[in-house]
Parts: C-alpha cells; structure tokens; sequence
C-alpha cells in the first residue's frame, strides 16, 4: 500500500528505493537460489514466514519484492504477489479461495487458459462453475447459490471482442451473496481500470503484456489485501510457479516507463480504431473508445484512464479477407501476446481451434473474420500506412 505523496510515474521510478540495500540507481539481479544465514535460529524463523526476501527463491528474492510494492501501488492493492505467469496468478488466486464443494460465478468469456480452468481443472476438483453472459448484470445475480457461491470471476475488457463487464455492479453481487470478487485487469491496465477502487478484492494481470511491455519476459501478479495475498502466496510457495530473479529485473525494467507507454498506447489505439471504423473493407471493429461500441458509457465510467491498444475487426470480405490482412501488414507483427511496444496482428480463430470446440468459439464471439489488433507504440502515422496499404 502506498502512503506517499507522488504521482504514478514518480512512483514507478523511485517507490521500490526503500528495498535497495546498495547504491545502484538500477538494482541488481539477485541470481542466486538460496540466501546464506547466520544462525540455525535464523533459518528456522524464516523457514517458518511468510514470504520472507531473503531465505530460498522459490519463497520470495529481493528482485520480486521490488516488483511487488511497485504493483501493490499501482492497482491500489494492500499487498501484490508476483508469480511466474497470468495464468498462474489467476490460478492461485482460485486455488487460494476454492474447496470442493464450492461454486463459482462467472462470464462466459475468457481468455482461453482461464476457460479451460473453469471448464477442465475445477470441475475435477468436485467446484461447480456457473458461466453466464457478462453483459447482463442480473445473470450473475440470479447464479448465485446462497451459501456456496465463494467467488464471482471476471475479465473487461474480453480477448478478443472486447466486450466489457460491470465491474462495480459485479462486485456488489459478491458481497451481498458472501463471496469474494475477482477479476483479470490484464487488457485495461491499472492505468486505464482500477478494480480495487470499484468494489473487487483481487486484481490478477498476464505481467508478461503491459506492464513489462517489451515482449521479453513472462510474468503474473496478483493485487489484494495483505491478508489475501499472504493466504495466496502459501499456495505459491507449495505449487511453485516462481517468478525468477532475472524475470523480476526485467518486469520492474518495464515498470518504470509503464505509465509513459500506456499513454502512448491509448492515444495509438484510439487512432488505429477511428481509421479502421471508417475504412470499407472493415465490417465492423470493437473498441470501447468508440461512441459505436454498445457499451461505450460503461467504458467511460470504470475506464477514465483511457480505453487501451486492444482492438479487433470484423472484415467485410471475410475468412479469406482476415487471413489476407494478417499476411500483408509490414510494420504490425503477426505474433500472439499483446501489451508490448510493438503492434502485434493475429486471427483469432486459427489460434483458438487447437484449444477450444467450434462451439466454445462461437459462444465467445470470434468468428473466421475476425481480426484482432494490440497496438504499440510506433508513430500512429506509420501503423494506417501500413493497415492501408494491406487493407487495399
């Protein structure tokens, strides 16, 4: 938790200086697995602690502790827990709250690692999912089983479509029903959403997109009370999904400029979505920026940072005009991930059918036309040269 007077970027740049033990304006990367101790006492009181810095890596480094008060920070949290992945983060997260028995709320959907969490791991695990549409705030109510519902999971803005879900309605749902609120922030980015502030108890982010934002390291983490966090971080330490030393550097590396970026992005992708909204090949684009998006207030109301980079198209000449666009673009990389400083193209669907049903694909939105955009932060002028150009 934060309690100084600075400005985000200010925070980004000097708030994790408390934890350096040397001089070095850029710490050092602590690469080492285990911490040497003075005494048999010393050992067995940090065996014994929770998340202490410097005792055995898979337990915590002075690299990921940097990283955390930084994250705690910037998503509001009392505490943040880095891990080696979103994914992990999210399952952590769950694992953390959930038994057998359990029930879960939650939007149809997903990214695709969460669906096959909910669809595949937790089932076996004898917890009960309920999946409803996540723009119609009284599913969720109505899924609610008194007693048994623990957590209410969401994800606004959704990959790839971009449809937006509650989040304050959402939370108060949770609460009323005794249940904790949970939510993927990882497309808006705490610059643009701050769940926290707008009922939710745990915020999970893929690190590895915006906010490492440069493509080269993959990370998760978790933002919460402390007493949630410390009850997740005992199920990092026995799963072990380690955030590593060189990882930590790279992710808090990509933290001190997250708020110059995210700006940069935003402006990007509102350009990109205007010029795509007006192009004739280009059947339709989903972008909460644009007043044509039908949940265009919502966005405004729980995104004020901004709208972000993230941004798909229908085309209007279809699969083969999708898959045309994606193999003629020249300055946009056709690459999975998103969040870095590079634009990245890809089709959706010929990523999505290795790990979903047709069915599943269809219930989230994504048909063979659709084409989904993370927009960098290159000169805007140069990316509707090169959308141009491939587009004609």
């Amino acid at each position: 938790m934060r309690n100084d007077n600075f400005g985000t970027q200010t925070w980004l740049a000097h708030g994790d200086r408390p934890l350096q033990a040397s001089s070095a304006v850029a710490p050092p990367v602590y690469q080492t697995a285990m911490f040497a101790m003075t005494t048999p006492a010393e050992y067995a009181e940090l065996s014994g602690a929770v998340a202490p810095t410097e005792f055995y890596t898979r337990y915590g480094s002075p690299n990921l502790r940097q990283v955390e008060v930084l994250l705690a920070g910037l998503e509001g949290g009392e505490a943040a827990l880095a891990v080696g992945s979103g994914m992990a983060a999210i399952s952590v997260a769950l694992l953390s709250i959930l038994r057998a028995g359990d029930h879960v709320v939650t939007q149809r959907t997903h990214y695709t690692g969460t669906l096959s969490l909910f669809l595949e791991v937790l089932p076996r695990l004898g917890i009960d999912v309920t999946m409803v549409d996540q723009t119609d705030v009284s599913a969720f109510a109505a899924a609610v089983r008194p007693g048994r519902t623990k957590v209410v999971y969401t994800e606004t803005p959704t990959n790839p479509t971009l449809v937006l879900t509650d989040l304050r309605a959402t939370a108060e749902i949770a609460h009323d029903a005794g249940a904790l609120a949970v939510t993927d922030n990882t497309f808006a980015t705490p610059h643009n959403q701050r769940p926290i502030e707008l009922g939710y108890d745990l915020v999970a982010h893929s690190a590895t997109k915006y906010l490492n934002g440069h493509s080269d390291a993959t990370a998760g983490v978790l933002v919460g009370s402390r007493e949630l966090i410390d009850q997740a971080w005992q199920y990092l330490r026995t799963l072990g999904p380690v955030l590593h030393p060189w990882e930590a550097w790279l992710l808090l590396r990509g933290l001190r400029t997250f708020g110059l970026r995210m700006a940069a992005h935003n402006a990007g992708g509102q350009q990109v979505a205007e010029f795509l909204a007006g192009h004739p090949a280009v059947a339709s684009v989903h972008f909460p920026g644009l007043p044509s998006h039908p949940q265009h207030e919502l966005a405004r109301a729980q995104m004020p940072g901004g709208f972000g980079a993230m941004l798909s198209v229908e085309m209007a000449g279809g699969f083969e005009a999708a898959y045309r666009l994606v193999e003629r673009t020249r300055v946009c990389l056709p690459a999975i991930s998103l969040g870095g400083v590079q634009t990245l193209i890809t089709h959706p669907a010929s990523m999505m059918f290795s790990h979903q049903t047709p069915d599943q694909i269809a219930a989230a939105g994504v048909s063979t036309s659709l084409v989904r955009l993370s927009v960098g932060i290159e000169d805007p002028a140069d990316l509707l040269a090169d959308l141009d150009q491939a587009l004609g």
